[in-house]
């Protein structure tokens, strides 16, 4: 798993990057009570803004980790917002893409970078 400093998360899952967002991300959230998901097929940039997402603190914009194109979303989260708070790290994953260059991976941090990221 890596991790982006916008506190996702992206774990290769066959030919497709899963990404999400981090424990960290949600616990400083609070409870998630909306997620607007991008359309599959839409091609991202680096920093695009693709999620929406609100919690009862704030709302927040989930950026594209990396270039790619949004292959498949998760509707569960949209229906059940809540899932993000109790599993982000697993079940409620936001979306997948096929990113253009797989070494670009290389440059995210790995977990133990991730944890003195947020101290």
């Amino acid at each position: 798993m890596k991790f982006t400093e916008q506190h996702e998360w992206l774990e290769i899952e066959d030919d497709l990057v899963v990404v999400g967002i981090t424990t960290h991300a949600a616990e400083q959230l609070g409870d998630v009570v909306f997620v607007e998901l991008p359309e599959p097929g839409t091609t991202v940039s680096k920093d695009d803004e693709v999620v929406v997402i609100e919690s009862v603190k704030a709302a927040s914009d989930i950026l594209a980790p990396l270039d790619g194109e949004i292959v498949e979303v998760n509707e569960a989260i949209v229906e059940d917002p809540g899932k993000v708070n109790e599993d982000p790290e697993g079940e409620a994953w936001f979306f997948k893409m096929k990113i253009e260059d797989i070494s670009a991976m290389d440059e995210l941090m790995d977990d133990a970078a991730y944890k003195a990221f947020i101290g």
